[in-house]
């Protein structure tokens, strides 16, 4: 299964992420090796969101990761949740339907 983890980030994440940068890229580095996340970053124009796309059997590891993540725990998000995300097409897609 997939799930989305998605960030509210504050409105002064650019200028501050570089203090917890390399903290966060490594906890993240450390997820995508264990086969957790598959893909992740921030959304651009506005840089108001990031979303982390986590796979697995449960929301556990996207939940484990966010309250962990330094970007959260120093208050470069303001919010954050997960979501499942029933992905129907492509080659990675966890409930592949084709057309009859």
């Amino acid at each position: 299964m997939h799930f989305l983890l998605i960030y509210d980030l504050a409105p002064d994440y650019l200028e501050r992420r570089g203090e917890f940068r390399n903290e966060h890229l490594k906890l993240a580095w450390e997820a995508q090796e264990r086969g957790e996340i598959v893909i992740a970053g921030a959304l651009a124009d506005p840089a108001d969101k990031a979303v982390l796309l986590f796979t697995g059997e449960s929301s556990d590891a996207a939940e484990r990761f966010a309250r962990a993540d330094p970007y959260v725990v120093h208050g470069l998000v303001t919010q954050w949740h997960v979501r499942s995300w029933i992905t129907v097409v492509g080659d990675d897609a966890s409930n592949p339907v084709r057309p009859e």
